[in-house]
């Protein structure tokens, strides 16, 4: 059984930096790209970072150069640190396999991590 665990967000002014976690079971990292995903009010979920068994790692162009994705493999942990945070960045943020775990007929989510970023 897959479990998604997020962690690490909060309130945060806008410049600053927050790094979030997710620990993971039931996804073997060797065999699956993990990404990060975000889903701001009224909007649809997006990948905003994945990260491939090869360490390489991509990145939506909203947040290249300020988000950096890395994971631990050995603890099944994938993280996302996050510089000059923007307002726009407001999202509660997930973590899951690139493309997300699915059940059936349904992808399995966590309960993410809240982001805010005031002005």
């Amino acid at each position: 059984q897959v479990q998604l665990v997020e962690s690490g967000g909060g309130l945060v002014q806008a410049g600053g930096s927050l790094r979030l976690s997710c620990a993971t079971s039931g996804i073997i990292f060797s065999r699956n790209a993990m990404g990060w995903y975000r889903q701001a009010p009224g909007k649809q979920r997006e990948l905003v970072a994945a990260i491939v068994r090869s360490g390489t790692a991509n990145y939506a162009d909203s947040v290249k150069g300020r988000f950096t994705i890395s994971s631990d493999n050995a603890e099944n942990t994938v993280y996302l640190q996050m510089n000059s945070l923007k307002p726009e960045d407001t999202a509660v943020y997930y973590c899951n396999s690139d493309p997300p775990v699915r059940s059936g007929n349904f992808e399995v989510w966590g309960q993410g991590t809240l982001v805010t970023v005031s002005s």
